[in-house]
């Protein structure tokens, strides 16, 4: 006898051994019981689901004579004719007869009666294969069938299906099949051909599956033909996959914005033969294998992985951070969609690589969080007095030499920054202010050196009125320095634009997320108690979005084209 396939050969012939669908078998054997069979039924759902067999199954079961549990007996005449092939079943492929002339043909032939059953099936596959010809010259049949005709029509596209046809059916919907059934199926299988296997190896294969009944077993399939006992190492090299040790290993690198590593891993699993799509999935099924172990208590049994692996992964998921994880994921899900167009896959990989481990290099919002993030936690690490870090760049071993420069605490200095005194319209910053330093460097040649008092003391307050807005955000940004250790803060402040509006002094920026994190309640206490000493009662930081180059060009153009007219932009 021929080698048939395991979906083939364990393809179920009763409603009994269905695999899931409950609700689609339940309708069906009531109406079966009830002699309320109808005359037109679509079976939409995922691939793999069960919708052809289901079909079948019905078929024989309306024409069975003495059904069992709504299933056909298997041993009355009629069902034994309609296993050994009659023509009261009739099985359509609708992407290969498509056309209007196949239609008109099953039209003329519906009219005769089913030769050994009480019922005429006529079963079409993909039927939204067919075309707008065909679909119009099986509508007058569906409309008024005979009485003895029964449509099954199966698809898994059922909106590219007329409405026409969609009202005439009875529709019932197939659902993906939930990873614990499909593992118990293939393990009864496994168990009927007497093949050893691993639990993790079985639910490597329910995974791959995908929720497809049809697809777990064609993987399986492959699976035990290359070796002798299923294991997890076995499954993973006979579906293409990459080293789950070296995946693990990229992965952290990811998360942990290593750059060099990152890259260098990239490199090192595509040299050894892996498929950059594969990769790419692989790594997108860590990072959901990550979060899950990040976010849930009962990660181990949900992933069902080795004891081994599972605890790299549980270490993984420890260290990162939640963001991270999420970014990486839009990142490389984004890259996978980008991979089936581009003519270089492996530049498009490696581009998604730096995006998520070199951070700096891109300027999203949650690229611009986690490096917050990871500066706040350095901050926080870091022993009280000592010397703020670079803002952004990385510790040595994750330093990049092709990063760009950022911007960084060595630019702020611990000791007061000089301002120019150009900068205060109104005349210099009062004695009491001014650092040693700085008075030693801004005073005149013949005025004596100002002895240091032994103590700063803090500024009398000015009313906001006697100066300008620059003047008062000036000193701010100095006491901020000399009394704040907090040196996110600082930076996003020092882009910050100040002007009077009434009372209020109003801190303008061109960046959403910097706008926003400073009204935080944190930073907006630090932000208040410094204004107070400065006598400035009320402020706020507000966004303001940048002007677009083409509206800046469109003014000057409506300005040089009426120039004997005021323009006025509101």
């Amino acid at each position: 006898m021929a080698h048939l396939s395991l979906y083939r050969k364990f393809r179920p012939d009763t409603f009994d051994k269905m695999v899931r669908q409950e609700h689609v078998v339940r309708i069906l054997k009531n109406q079966i019981e009830g002699n309320a069979v109808g005359h037109a039924y679509l079976f939409c759902g995922p691939r793999g689901t069960g919708k052809t067999s289901v079909a079948r199954i019905f078929a024989r079961a309306i024409n069975c004579e003495h059904p069992v549990n709504g299933s056909p007996c298997g041993v009355c005449p009629v069902c034994k004719a309609l296993a050994a092939g009659s023509l009261d079943i009739a099985e359509i492929d609708a992407a290969s007869n498509n056309g209007v002339a196949e239609m008109r043909d099953l039209r003329e032939k519906v009219q005769y009666p089913p030769v050994t059953g009480r019922y005429k099936v006529y079963i079409i596959d993909e039927v939204h294969m067919l075309t707008d010809s065909a679909f119009n010259a099986l509508l007058k049949t569906l409309e008024e069938p005979p009485a003895h005709a029964v449509f099954i029509l199966a698809t898994t596209e059922p909106h590219k299906i007329p409405a026409t046809i969609l009202s005439r059916c009875m529709r019932l919907d197939f659902k993906l099949i939930p990873q614990e059934d499909l593992e118990k199926h293939l393990k009864s299988i496994l168990r009927e051909i007497g093949k050893p296997y691993e639990d993790a190896a079985v639910s490597a294969i329910a995974r791959a599956g995908a929720g497809s009944d049809r697809d777990m077993l064609s993987v399986a399939e492959t699976c035990i033909a290359y070796s002798h006992k299923l294991t997890y190492e076995s499954v993973t090299a006979a579906l293409g996959a990459a080293d789950f040790r070296e995946t693990c290993a990229l992965a952290d690198a990811l998360l942990r914005a290593d750059g060099g590593a990152a890259l260098a891993k990239t490199e090192q699993i595509l040299a050894e033969g892996k498929s950059v799509g594969v990769l790419c999935r692989d790594i997108l099924q860590l990072l959901n294998q990550i979060s899950v172990a990040k976010l849930c208590k009962n990660a181990e049994t949900l992933l069902s992985l080795p004891a081994e692996l599972f605890r790299t992964v549980a270490d993984i998921a420890a260290r990162a951070d939640g963001k991270a994880i999420l970014r990486a994921t839009e990142v490389f899900a984004k890259a996978e969609t980008e991979l089936r167009y581009v003519s270089s896959p492996r530049i498009c990989l490696e581009a998604a690589v730096m995006r998520v481990s070199v951070p700096e290099t891109d300027y999203d919002i949650d690229a611009l969080l986690a490096r917050v993030k990871r500066l706040e936690e350095r901050l926080s690490a870091a022993p009280a007095g000592a010397p703020a870090a670079p803002i952004s760049k990385p510790p040595a071993d994750e330093e990049q030499p092709s990063a760009p420069a950022e911007p960084s605490y060595e630019e702020y200095p611990e000791e007061e920054p000089v301002f120019e005194e150009a900068y205060f319209s109104d005349g210099p910053l009062s004695e009491p202010e001014r650092a040693p330093a700085q008075e030693a460097s801004a005073a005149p040649i013949s005025k004596p050196p100002v002895q240091e008092a032994p103590q700063k003391s803090v500024p009398a307050p000015v009313a906001p009125s006697q100066e300008s807005a620059e003047v008062v955000f000036g000193k701010f940004m100095r006491l901020l320095r000399r009394t704040s250790k907090n040196g996110v803060l600082f930076t996003m402040c020092s882009d910050l634009e100040a002007k009077y509006e009434g009372e209020t002094l109003a801190l303008y920026t061109q960046v959403e997320t910097i706008s926003r994190m400073l009204s935080s309640e944190a930073h907006r206490a630090v932000m208040a108690e410094i204004f107070a000493q400065l006598g400035v009662a009320d402020f706020a930081v507000k966004y303001a979005k940048a002007p677009r180059e083409e509206d800046k060009s469109g003014l000057e153009q409506l300005k040089r084209d009426f120039r004997d007219y005021p323009v006025e932009i509101k």
